[in-house]
Order: C-alpha cells, then sequence, then structure tokens
C-alpha cells in the first residue's frame, strides 16, 4: 500500500533534492494558474478559525457542570482520551490534541488496513473528513484513481471539494490531501451536484467497538456533513461509515440510550492493529435536524442557510429551530464589528 511521502531525517541526495524541486515547481505553477486563489490566504483564515473554535470548545469543556449540562458525560470522555494520547506519547503534530479530532502514532497504518478493505477497493467516491490523522486516507483515495470528497474546514468557507487524480499536477496529491491543497486543487459543488457517494471515512475522538457509538470533537459537522448528504441523494442507509482511530481511542463507556438522533454511528473500525466491524444496530441519521440546530451554528454556516431557504421555499413551510447557544467571546467580538 503505498505510502504518503514523509520528510527524510537523512540529507537528501541531489537527485532527489532536484526532484523535490520540480515537483513544487510543478505544485507552484498550477497554484499561480489559479490567479482567484489566495493559499497564504486561505491558510491564514483556517487556522484562525480552527483556533477560534478550539477556544470555544475548550470553554463549553470548562463549563459543563454533570448535573445540569446534559452534553457533560461526552466531554469527560473526550478529555480522558485526550488527555492518555498525549501522557503516553501517541499524539502526534498538530498539538496539544484536545479539541481536535486527534492525530496520532500510526494513523497511516490505520489507515492501509482501511484502505486494504473491499469496501475501500470497491468504491469509486470517498467522502473524508479533512483532519490530519486522515491525511494518508486522502492520499490513498487520490493515488488508487478514486473520487475524494472532502469538507472544506467547519464548512466556514465552502461546502464539499471534488477532486481527481487527473485534476492535480504530478508529484502535487501530497499537496491536495491538505486543506490548502484540496481548495487549490479541487472543484467546490453545491447542493445540486449529483454524486454518488460509496464510502464515508470519519474522524473520531473516542469510539465504542462493541456498539459503533463515537464521538467527534464537539462541534457537530461530522453529523451537519452527512445530513446535507442525505438530503442530496449521496448516500443511504447502506453506505458504510469507517473511522480510523489509534487503540487508545477505544472505550467501552458511550452510552447508547444517551445518543441523539443526529448522531452518526460507524460500521467498520480500523486501527494501527486490527479491524473491528462493529454490526451496529443504531439508527442512521435521516438528514438535518432542524430542531436541534441553533441559531448560531446556522449563522456561521452559509451552505446550511442556503439548505434552510431551499426547503423553506419548496414546502412553503418555516422550518424549526434549536435552542440558542452562547457563541465564543472571539466569535462574539466578531459580530459585534460587523454591526458597526
Amino acid at each position: 500500500m503505498p505510502l504518503l511521502p514523509a520528510a527524510s531525517p537523512l540529507p537528501l541526495s541531489l537527485a532527489a533534492a532536484a526532484s523535490r524541486r520540480g515537483r513544487a515547481v510543478a505544485c507552484a505553477a498550477r497554484g499561480a494558474a489559479s490567479s482567484s486563489f489566495d493559499a497564504a490566504r486561505f491558510e491564514a483564515e483556517r487556522l484562525r478559525l480552527d483556533a477560534e473554535a478550539r477556544a470555544g470548545m475548550a470553554s463549553a469543556a470548562a463549563g459543563a457542570d454533570a448535573e445540569a449540562d446534559p452534553k457533560a458525560w461526552k466531554w469527560a470522555i473526550r478529555r480522558r482520551v485526550w488527555d492518555a494520547l498525549e501522557a503516553e506519547g501517541v499524539a502526534r503534530d498538530p498539538r496539544p490534541v484536545h479539541h481536535r479530532i486527534p492525530n496520532f502514532d500510526g494513523a497511516a497504518a490505520a489507515a492501509d488496513s482501511l484502505g486494504r478493505l473491499d469496501v475501500f477497493q470497491d468504491a469509486q467516491c470517498v467522502k473524508v473528513n479533512p483532519d490530519s490523522p486522515q491525511k494518508q486516507v486522502r492520499f490513498l483515495t487520490l493515488s488508487g484513481d478514486k473520487m475524494l470528497l472532502t469538507p472544506q474546514p467547519r464548512l466556514r468557507t465552502g461546502f464539499f471539494s471534488v477532486l481527481e487524480s487527473h485534476m492535480i499536477p504530478t508529484g502535487c496529491i501530497p499537496e491536495a490531501c491538505t486543506s490548502v491543497g484540496a481548495a487549490k486543487y479541487g472543484r467546490p459543488i453545491g447542493l445540486d451536484e449529483k454524486v454518488k457517494v460509496n464510502l464515508i471515512v470519519i474522524g473520531s475522538v473516542a469510539v465504542d467497538p462493541s456498539t459503533g457509538t463515537r464521538l467527534g470533537k464537539g462541534e457537530g459537522f461530522a453529523e451537519l456533513e452527512y445530513g446535507m448528504l442525505r438530503y442530496m441523494g449521496s448516500i443511504s442507509d447502506s453506505t458504510m461509515i469507517v473511522t480510523t482511530v489509534h487503540d487508545k481511542q477505544l472505550v467501552n463507556d458511550i452510552p447508547v440510550e444517551k445518543l441523539l438522533i443526529h448522531d452518526v454511528p460507524v460500521d467498520i473500525i480500523c486501527t494501527p492493529t486490527q479491524v473491528i466491524f462493529t454490526n451496529t444496530t443504531i439508527p442512521k441519521p435521516q438528514g438535518i435536524y432542524w430542531e436541534k440546530l441553533s441559531p448560531e451554528k446556522l449563522g456561521q454556516i452559509r451552505i446550511l442557510q442556503e439548505l434552510k431557504r431551499r426547503i423553506e421555499n419548496e414546502t412553503g413551510t418555516t422550518l424549526p429551530c434549536g435552542p440558542s447557544e452562547k457563541l465564543p467571546p472571539t466569535a462574539q467580538r466578531r459580530r459585534r464589528k460587523r454591526r458597526r
């Protein structure tokens, strides 16, 4: 199974260095050809939103009261897993892994185990989350001449990007596996795109192999992405959902009875050491559950606003809205500035 190229700790030979410089020039030339895309600006905005979101999650986790907050149990499990990955030396950059889909030692091995499965080999289009531990999955998808469907980070800057190997210059597939590369080389799609997704790969903080229950980092984007793909007709109940995690992320205390209707279960778990078929019986979400979506979250995601308007226009009804949630202080400040 091909591996995503990694930087060598040894000095490069002149030939290898020249080859690498050639690939960099080719990728740069392709990027320069798209004058409308500013990679530096995109990455700066992505990092800003990432820092803002993690600050908000940290605030929410710190303020979770075990008795008053119905999500407190989720934060307790997440915190335990994040702490264990850091304490036991298996966490990898970006660090710290807290309030992220954590990167881990052996992420490439877990991805390669997934790549050997029939469900991956037979898939023509694979939807993969944009997080660091799934970078090798994105690489295997593109290098295997499959269509890659990946969301723009946090859905703030867009919707999904479609990438195929023929769209990417020779030697640039590793770059295309990053968020900036996906935006640079990918083709943005909208809600009307006719695409059939054969497999979903999802990131997790914790997952229970006995039930297929999972916890993400706490923002709910995996559930929103899944719901929108259901609306588009791109997936169904039979579309398999796989996660790649470290063995330390396997837990046995996610209570099925406390899950919400929009929580997404997994069918297969791939770790660096094993492949687990969960045989989950948990129903998969059927779409977006608007009564669970706060007005603040809706206000952050343009594609969701478009979908809501479309459904309301088609049905002639007003969709429900979920309870309000507290915005991170940084987001509140930005909103106040816009009003001035």
